[in-house]
């Protein structure tokens, strides 16, 4: 973009600016570019207050706020203090939290509209000076119906940060059964409920707080249903390679239902590789513009929860036609690919293919045969894993070579018992089975992403942009202040250095977790800016159809320029790419995030019947209000909790993010400490323990 002067300055014309840069830039450098002066300069001002950019130096609408703001109070915390967040707030992050000073006059209630004074304070934390009483407007929360000892009601929120049990007489109880998930409006003086809808309960309640609360897609359109289960299976070569007697293979979880890729390879000359990544061709069978295909745009992704999976496709593909099932033949989209001893890739051939999977492997089951610990199930199946493990070797070279950033972020499993009640909360195993099927679909992608480029077609990149400037600077102040080292921030490699140094260290887990939140958030777009995380120039999501609809848009894609047959993608439908690809970003946070605080809440539930037992746990984050600390149960980590400020005693420092002081002791971000559980709630989610 070539920049014509304050004129051409507003917001659309910064934020194209902003992509075409290279760098981050500041303020000065946007000045300049546009040539504003004087009153142009103040425009430029007002442009940037609360903007964020990943590009954009030294800014971040999460860290600044208005001197003079509107609030709304959310609730009371654990020392009585009403808590308040901005009512305008349009940027991702986590709203600062605002602590309202005392006033003359009624106390505040939840929903209140307040006109404010802010100060911050050291910590980062807001104190805000009451101006204004703005009239108050009945609030509906989501929330669990209860019954106390003495029989009268009581509505909880669903919310962690609600901490108010709301009294519900029986008449405005609506029937209500104890345990049920209820919506309800709050009323003020004195503070009560009104429940308005009741949505159902039992022991499926917590993955129903999560499907209401985001607003989850459940039900499927009945016309998308009837395409899908009019579907027909592919019989015939039809202009197809015939992959039947090529023996690839699946390798998933053990509870897995769907199969939407297969692998094989074997060694080629020169001591290189050639593979072949088989994905199940679900542009066959979801073409533009159909119902399925509205369907899949509109939902984005599948969602897993940990009780249940909200699928993006109907079951008669995501279960049947597009399920890559062992002996039965599948129409596929597979892509050849010829690698040298260095993993490089040299070449690569997208066909459309039909195939019939020769084994139904698992990630344990591959990892045995390939230890020797487990006999292969065929003579075939046990040649292609030794080739799958050379070729996994390969790509392993070529991705330390990159300097890819390697995180270790653990994840967790719910075990449930036959009553729907949480058995466990176990860690996910990993082994190099894992990292080897990633490593192939990486290659994949890349192999997509190249092919759309070098044939001139539309392509929806996954692209992750380099870390933002303050993301880099906190995570420089963090390492410094935990005794690492931390320089540059501009390659990947930089980022693997630290977490190399902090691997041997205790607080590894919280240099982990740092790392990835210094980072940019990987989006969907339309204009190639590579993917930094992988240390990649092109990159996009080509392997999980079923599952994710920006795939499902690439295999389109690749079909119209590739010249494979039905299902490519209308010529004008790149126009809308843009579009989609903002709209996918977000179905994908919103999916991440209901899919993590479905298992905190679970995590809660399993922590309910281990009230006052003693832990040891680790604190992953400071905060004016408290520690949160993490705790193992098992073995595992379980659950997140706080240590609320009431609890540490004494006066002291005011905290910063790394670490805590106090007359008597001193808390620093990543220490292991003792505590006791005093409080967990799986109403709201909410976990509490005190210093042991």
């Amino acid at each position: 973009m070539k920049p014509k002067g304050k004129l051409a300055l507003d917001r659309k014309a910064l934020i194209s600016f902003l992509d075409t840069c290279p760098d981050p830039v500041g303020k000065r450098e946007i000045a300049r570019a546009f040539g504003l002066r004087g009153r142009g300069r103040a425009i430029l001002d007002d442009l940037l207050d609360g903007f964020s950019h990943p590009r954009l130096l030294g800014r971040s609408s999460s860290r600044r706020l208005p001197t003079v703001t509107v609030v709304t109070v959310s609730g009371i915390d654990d020392d009585g203090e009403a808590l308040a967040v901005p009512t305008a707030w349009h940027s991702e992050a986590t709203p600062p939290r605002i602590v309202l000073a005392p006033s003359r006059g009624r106390a505040p209630a939840v929903g209140d509209k307040i006109l404010v004074r802010l100060r911050r304070d050291r910590g980062g934390e807001y104190l805000a000076t009451e101006m204004h009483r703005i009239a108050h407007r009945p609030e509906h929360l989501l929330g669990v119906f209860r019954r106390a000892d003495d029989g009268t009601g009581r509505f909880i929120p669903t919310e962690r940060s609600r901490r108010e049990v709301y009294p519900v007489s029986d008449a405005d109880a609506k029937k209500s059964r104890p345990g049920e998930l209820v919506r309800a409006e709050i009323l003020p003086a004195p503070p009560r409920a009104r429940i308005t809808s009741r949505l159902g309960g039992g022991p499926s309640t917590i993955g129903d707080i999560v499907v209401h609360k985001y607003e989850l897609p459940c039900d499927m359109p009945a016309a998308a249903v009837a395409e899908a289960e009019c579907a027909q299976p592919i019989k015939k070569l039809s202009g197809r390679e015939d992959l039947r007697e090529l023996p690839l293979v699946t390798v998933d979880d053990a509870d897995a239902r769907d199969f939407d890729d297969a692998v094989w390879a074997e060694s080629g000359p020169d001591g290189g590789w050639h593979a072949v990544v088989a994905i199940a061709d679900v542009a066959w069978y979801v073409r533009p513009g159909s119902a399925l295909d509205q369907m899949a745009r509109e939902r984005g992704n599948s969602i897993y929860l940990p009780d249940r999976v909200l699928p993006m496709l109907p079951e008669a593909l995501s279960n049947g036609l597009c399920s890559l099932s062992p002996y039965e033949e599948r129409p596929c989209l597979a892509v050849h690919l010829w690698l040298d001893r260095g993993g490089n890739l040299r070449k690569q051939r997208f066909v459309r293919g039909l195939m019939r999977s020769q084994a139904r492997l698992t990630y344990d089951q591959v990892q045995s045969i390939h230890e020797g610990k487990t006999e292969p199930p065929t003579a075939a199946v046990a040649e292609v894993i030794v080739a799958l493990y050379g070729t996994f070797n390969s790509l392993l070279q070529a991705r330390l070579r990159r300097g890819t950033i390697e995180l270790e972020l653990p994840e967790r499993r719910v075990i449930f018992g036959e009553d729907g009640s949480v058995n466990a909360i176990l860690p996910q195993q990993r082994h190099d089975s894992h990292r080897l099927i990633e490593e192939f679909m990486i290659a994949a992608n890349v192999a997509a992403a190249r092919t759309a480029e070098a044939a001139h077609g539309p392509c929806l990149y996954r692209v992750h942009d380099l870390p933002p400037a303050d993301g880099v600077d906190e995570l420089r102040r963090a390492a410094r202040a935990l005794g690492f080292h931390f320089h540059g921030g501009r390659r990947p490699a930089d980022f693997t250095n630290l977490l190399c140094e902090a691997s041997t260290s205790p607080r590894a887990p919280v240099i982990n977790m740092m790392v990835l939140r210094s980072q940019a958030k990987a989006v969907y777009a339309p204009v190639n800016r590579g993917h930094f995380g992988l240390a990649l120039d092109r990159y996009c999501h080509f392997t999980s159809p079923i599952r994710r609809y920006a795939d499902l848009l690439v295999h389109h894609a690749l079909i119209r320029c590739l010249g494979l047959g039905a299902g490519g993608l209308p010529k004008a439908a790149e126009d809308t790419f843009a579009d989609i690809g903002e709209h996918l970003s977000g179905r994908e946070r919103v999916a991440a995030t209901a899919e993590r605080e479905a298992v905190d809440r679970y995590a809660a539930a399993f922590m309910t019947s281990r009230i006052g037992e003693q832990f040891r746990g680790r604190i992953v984050a400071i905060a004016p209000f408290g520690l949160i600390v993490a705790v193992e149960v098992d073995g595992t980590t379980a659950a997140e909790g706080l240590v609320p400020r009431r609890c540490l005693g004494g006066a002291g420092v005011p905290p910063t993010p790394f670490k805590w002081r106090l007359e008597k002791s001193e808390f620093t971000l990543g220490d292991t400490i003792g505590v006791r559980l005093v409080e967990a709630n799986a109403d709201n989610g909410s976990v509490v323990f005190s210093l042991d």
